[in-house]
């Protein structure tokens, strides 16, 4: 399966603190036809691009940013009415107790299954 082009005109923040991770998921993206903004590596900088950013179509959410819950970003998302997906290393157990319903993303994942998932994101739909 080809990745080319299935994210084109879909901008996407990535939030996430360990750098190359970052730069894994944004090569991914854009191989895809994604436009990145960030990355942000804490919770301070996500809810700023969020309030900066006119236009963001979806939020990669790392859970844990520098020992700091991504619940913040989370609720800004809810509140904004934008997508996201949650990338966490402790599996299915990132929401727990939260009233948000996301994808969850075990680290490592593939590539394939980060695109497919915001492309579900987003109702299946290229733009």
């Amino acid at each position: 399966m080809t990745m080319s082009g299935i994210l084109t005109g879909r901008r996407i923040l990535v939030v996430e603190d360990e750098m190359l991770v970052a730069m894994s998921i944004e090569d991914t993206l854009v191989d895809a036809g994604g436009e990145v903004i960030g990355p942000a590596p804490t919770v301070g900088r996500a809810l700023g691009l969020l309030q900066e950013e006119t236009k963001i179509d979806a939020v990669v959410l790392d859970m844990n940013l520098q020992g700091h819950s991504g619940l913040p970003v989370a609720d800004a998302c809810d509140e904004r009415s934008i997508p996201f997906l949650i990338l966490s290393g402790y599996g299915d157990t990132a929401l727990n107790g939260t009233h948000h319903a996301a994808p969850i993303l075990s680290k490592p994942f593939a590539s394939a299954v980060l695109v497919e998932t915001l492309k579900t994101l987003f109702g299946g739909n290229r733009a």
